[in-house]
């Protein structure tokens, strides 16, 4: 403990945490030049090498880039909204009431956290197609729309908020509903916020489960379309491909240099270690 708190000790961890940092900014870098320049220069790193985006205009016309990503953005709103609304639901139940079993209805919750997706991959489809929802992005959205990493995690948050406000509204009248609506969900903003970005990061990435209950273009996240974009079938020109990721991961990258600060401020708060 005290040799990483000495002078050599700091130095070691800044310079682990720049190694880590440059290894993962590595494969970023690649794709950024490669999009940028023309094929012959995608794995030739010479500093003058010619600009182009020719690379985008291609991708963008070789594969229905537009649909997978409207596709996308309406797949992460409706699973955001759907957690949200159940999270709070749940959390503010087990944060604020005492029923019978709560505590074993709480650890059968967070079991979830210990199972797998893949491991539920075949179940989940059978009942999609039971539901007669194979192909939609509602197919997709459906097993994620119940959280139990946002159910804990607005739990902790909720029960941290002093009972003094709770009983202050209800000296003034104000009905379960309207405490949560009106003093839970506003002092649990940061937690929201946290759990949004994670959430949306996760489900705009996710790849298994939208590969195999998707055939069609109408339904096609990004992650899938990029990847049958990017097959050896089609033909491997990694300017175009390396092209088609930086458009895929742009907005996320985007939301990320605008919000940083809050997406920092957010974690501390939420308590995610």
């Amino acid at each position: 403990m005290k040799f990483w708190e000495s002078g050599t000790g700091k130095i070691i961890e800044t310079f682990g945490a720049w190694l880590l940092g440059a290894i993962w900014l590595l494969p970023v870098v690649f794709a950024f030049w490669s999009a940028f320049h023309p094929a012959q220069f995608s794995t030739n790193f010479e500093l003058f090498a010619p600009l182009t985006t020719e690379n985008f205009v291609r991708a963008w016309s070789y594969a229905p880039f537009p649909r997978y990503l409207l596709n996308t953005f309406i797949l992460v709103t409706l699973i955001l909204a759907a957690q949200f609304v159940l999270c709070t639901l749940a959390a503010y139940g087990f944060a604020r009431f005492n029923f019978f079993g709560k505590n074993l209805v709480f650890a059968l919750v967070l079991l979830q956290l210990m199972i797998m997706p893949e491991v539920l991959l075949v179940e989940n489809y059978r009942t999609i197609s039971n539901l007669g929802l194979l192909d939609t992005i509602t197919a997709i959205g459906l097993p994620y729309m119940a959280s139990a990493f946002g159910i804990f995690l607005l739990r902790q948050s909720f029960k941290t908020i002093p009972n003094e406000l709770v009983e202050a509204a209800q000296v003034e009248g104000v009905s379960s509903v309207g405490i949560l609506w009106k003093v839970y969900v506003p002092l649990a903003k940061p937690t929201y916020i946290a759990y949004g970005l994670v959430s949306v990061s996760y489900h705009w990435n996710n790849f298994l489960w939208p590969l195999v209950i998707t055939s069609s273009v109408q339904s096609r996240p990004l992650t899938v379309g990029l990847a049958i974009f990017g097959a050896p079938e089609s033909g491997v020109d990694w300017s175009i491909i390396t092209a088609a990721t930086v458009m895929t991961m742009a907005p996320l990258l985007v939301a990320f240099i605008l919000f940083q600060r809050q997406f920092v401020q957010s974690f501390m708060h939420s308590g995610i270690k």
